[in-house]
């Protein structure tokens, strides 16, 4: 038992170490990501689209 109260002391004692990001980072990370995300959608859609309007010009 006492290795497991070891292990959160030191989990603890590693997250006040940690460098949280500021708000206007965050913001700017999430913004990022989000865009990201969106872009990566919209340009396999657009490949699925293609490769389904190929598949059906050949059958």
């Amino acid at each position: 038992m006492s290795k497991i109260s070891n292990f959160f002391r030191n989990v603890a004692s590693e997250m006040r170490k940690v460098s949280w990001p500021k708000r206007k980072e965050l913001t700017k990370y999430t913004v990022t990501v989000l865009t990201t995300v969106i872009f990566v959608a919209v340009f396999f859609f657009v490949i699925d689209m293609g490769i389904d309007a190929i598949i059906n010009w050949i059958l």
